[in-house]
C-alpha cells in the first residue's frame, strides 16, 4: 500500500507540471463576467495571458496543487489500489466493476482535501485576471489564501464548493481508472507509448462527462473572493447561472480543458507505472539479496560442520581398510 502512495505522489507531481498553464485558462474561462467577457476563447485568453502577466501568469496559484498532490494523490492511487486487490479478491478475479467501484471510493475520500486546495489554487488563478480580484494580489499564496478564508468564513469558507467536488470525483475517478484498466489490459507490461495513450485518454474521457459539474465547482469557490458572496450554494449557482447564460455556460472552458486533460493524465499515469516498476524491480532484487544473505548465513556454520563429518567418515573408512589388510596378511 506505501507503495501505491509513493508512485501516486511522483504521478500526480508530473500530471500537475505538465498541466497547469491550461488549468489556468479553464478556471478563466469559466468565471468570467458573461455580460462582458474579458477572454473570447481558449486561445485568446492563452496569448493575453502570457502577453499581460508572462509565462509565469500560466503557472499563477501552481503552489498550492504542488502543496497537496502528496496528500492528495497519495489518497487516490493509495485507496483505489487498496480498495481494487480487496474487491477482486472477494469477486474471485480480475473485474473492470471492482476498478470503477475502487476509483470512485478513491475520489471520495480525496474529496476532503482536494476541495480546500482547489478553493486556494482557484482564487489564486483569478486575482490580477480582470475576474474581479484586486491586481496588486490579495493573496501571497496558497496558505495565506486559507488562512484568509477561515478568518472571514470559517470552516465552512475552506470547504465552499465540497459538494459540487464530490459530485465531479466519485464518477470522474470511477470511469478514470475503468477506463485506463479497460484499455491496458493484456500486456503483462505496458509499453510507455501505450501508458501515454491510455492514460491521456482515460483522462479526457473522464473531465468531458463530468465538466459541468466542474463549471458549477468553480464559480461557487471563485464566489465570494471580492465581495459577499452570490450563491447560497451549488444548485443555487446553478440556476441563477441557467437562467442568466442559458445551457452554455456548462461547457464554458471544455476546449482548455481537453487540451489539459490528455497530457496531464498520460503523464500522471506513465509516472505511477513506472516508479511502481522501478519500485517492484527495486523490492525484488532486495528481496534477492535478503535470500543470498540467508543462505550465506545458514551455509557458514553447516558447510565446516559437514567438511568434519565428511572428514571423520574418511578416517574411519581408511581405518576400517586398514585392518582389513592386516587381517588378510594374517
Amino acid at each position: 500500500m506505501a507503495l501505491d502512495f509513493f508512485a501516486g505522489c511522483v504521478g500526480g507531481c508530473a500530471g500537475v507540471l505538465v498541466g497547469h498553464p491550461f488549468d489556468t485558462v479553464k478556471v478563466r474561462l469559466q468565471t468570467q463576467d458573461p455580460v462582458r467577457p474579458r477572454y473570447a476563447g481558449t486561445l485568446h485568453c492563452l496569448r493575453t495571458m502570457v502577453k499581460e502577466e508572462s509565462v509565469r501568469g500560466l503557472y499563477k496559484g501552481v503552489t498550492s496543487p504542488l502543496a497537496g498532490v502528496s496528500l492528495v494523490n497519495a489518497l487516490v492511487f493509495g485507496v483505489y489500489g487498496n480498495a481494487q486487490r480487496h474487491l477482486e479478491a472477494a469477486a474471485g478475479g480480475p473485474s473492470l466493476t471492482a476498478h470503477a467501484l475502487a476509483g470512485g471510493a478513491a475520489g471520495a475520500v480525496q474529496s476532503v482535501a482536494c476541495s480546500p486546495v482547489e478553493l486556494a489554487k482557484t482564487r489564486l488563478q483569478l486575482q490580477g485576471g480582470g475576474n474581479g480580484l484586486p491586481g496588486g494580489g490579495q493573496y501571497t499564496g496558497p496558505v495565506d489564501c486559507l488562512q484568509q478564508v477561515w478568518r472571514s468564513e470559517g470552516v465552512r469558507g475552506v470547504f465552499r464548493g465540497f459538494w459540487p467536488t464530490l459530485a465531479r470525483e466519485v464518477p470522474a475517478f470511477s470511469v478514470y481508472f475503468a477506463s485506463y484498466e479497460w484499455m491496458t489490459r493484456g500486456d503483462v507490461q505496458v509499453p510507455t507509448w501505450r501508458l501515454l495513450l491510455a492514460g491521456g485518454m482515460a483522462g479526457t474521457i473522464s473531465w468531458v462527462i463530468t465538466y459541468p459539474v466542474d463549471v458549477v465547482k468553480s464559480r461557487v469557490q471563485a464566489d465570494g473572493a471580492n465581495g459577499s458572496p452570490r450563491y447560497q450554494g451549488a444548485l443555487h449557482c446553478l440556476r441563477v447561472s441557467l437562467s442568466a447564460e442559458g445551457p452554455a455556460f456548462l461547457f464554458r472552458g471544455l476546449s482548455s480543458t481537453i487540451l489539459r486533460a490528455f497530457p496531464t493524465n498520460a503523464a500522471t499515469f506513465a509516472a505511477v507505472a513506472w516508479t511502481m516498476r522501478l519500485l517492484q524491480d527495486e523490492q525484488l532484487h532486495d528481496a534477492v539479496q535478503d535470500m543470498q544473505h540467508a543462505v550465506e548465513a545458514v551455509r557458514a556454520p553447516v558447510v565446516p560442520a559437514v567438511n568434519n563429518v565428511y572428514t571423520e567418515q574418511q578416517s574411519l573408512l581408511e581405518c576400517v581398510a586398514l585392518r582389513c589388510q592386516m587381517a588378510c596378511e594374517c
